[in-house]
């Protein structure tokens, strides 16, 4: 028969350690400091040893402390995960972590497709960045990387190539590669190797780009749109907007990025109907694009 150690001190332990008090382990907790400080007490007296050096400007942890800690915060850690996990399997809906440009110039648009094949299933879209870590709590992300999540699954959706596009009126001055260098090219702060690796496939890499500065592909995007000037676009970002003439693309060379994008997934996910469903007819639409 298991013999499960003091549960309420175990998590009162885990909480102060993890924060360094008992003030705020209790309001984590939602319990008084005090029963924090009694609960621990507890649990270092049926354990035989101390977890804890009670400073007066704080708390230390021992070694034994320490090596508990660690151990419990995976345990912790490991038991949310689950937790969401199988309280995923009582709901149809799929939440999907994703950057917020390509949830908005890729996913949402296409959404009313999902819907009208499958309109018993809520997708929750929430957006963190490419750099956000996949969170416990998501059905699945899309993620442009890679390939490499360890722990996860991650299948292939499509190709990242870049291709510098603008407003039409922008693209009548723009007959070779070399003319970029009279232009305000639109950049984004987190990717700025993309304009030197398309200039060097161009055969225009003497130049530096110089023009505005976005946080987001979107907001470079957005600028193009309106006329500032040359933004670099990567697919699939661009393509409804080259669809529809609000952009074009003056020159026909595009350069891959080195990367793709990636549906992610934790393998405990593959059986859910909901994601089962949103994983078919994303990797149907991600194959026509």
């Amino acid at each position: 028969m298991r013999q499960l150690p003091f549960l309420n001190g175990i998590k009162a332990f885990e909480a102060a350690a993890r924060t360094g008090s008992f003030a705020q382990a209790s309001a984590e907790l939602h319990v008084t400091p005090a029963a924090v400080s009694r609960s621990v007490r507890l649990l270092e007296e049926r354990m035989g040893l101390s977890l804890f050096q009670r400073k007066p400007n704080g708390l230390l942890l021992t070694a034994a402390g320490r090596a508990y800690q660690a151990g419990l915060t995976q345990i912790f850690d490991a038991l949310a995960n689950l937790t969401a996990q199988v309280a995923a399997l009582g709901s149809p809906g799929v939440t999907v972590g994703v950057g917020p440009t390509f949830a908005i110039r890729w996913l949402i648009p296409r959404l009313a497709s999902f819907y009208g094949e499958h309109p018993g299933i809520e997708v929750r879209i929430t957006t963190g960045g490419a750099a956000a870590p996949f969170a416990a709590d998501w059905t699945c992300g899309i993620y442009l990387g890679d390939g490499h999540w360890p722990g996860l699954i991650a299948e292939p959706m499509f190709a990242a190539d870049l291709v510098p596009v603008c407003a039409p009126p922008l693209a009548k001055a723009l007959r070779k590669p070399a003319d970029l260098k009279n232009a305000s090219l639109l950049r984004v702060a987190h990717a700025a190797e993309d304009w030197p690796l398309w200039l060097k496939a161009a055969g225009v890499a003497q130049f530096a780009p110089t023009g505005s500065q976005f946080e987001y592909y979107g907001q470079a995007l957005q600028a193009a749109v309106d006329g500032l000037g040359v933004a670099m676009g990567i697919r699939p970002y661009i393509d409804d907007d080259l669809a529809a003439g609000r952009l074009v693309a003056p020159f026909d060379l595009a350069v891959p990025k080195g990367e793709r994008w990636y549906l992610v997934y934790d393998r405990a996910r593959t059986d859910e109907p909901g994601f089962a469903a949103f994983r078919a007819w994303l990797m149907r639409v991600a194959q026509g694009a």
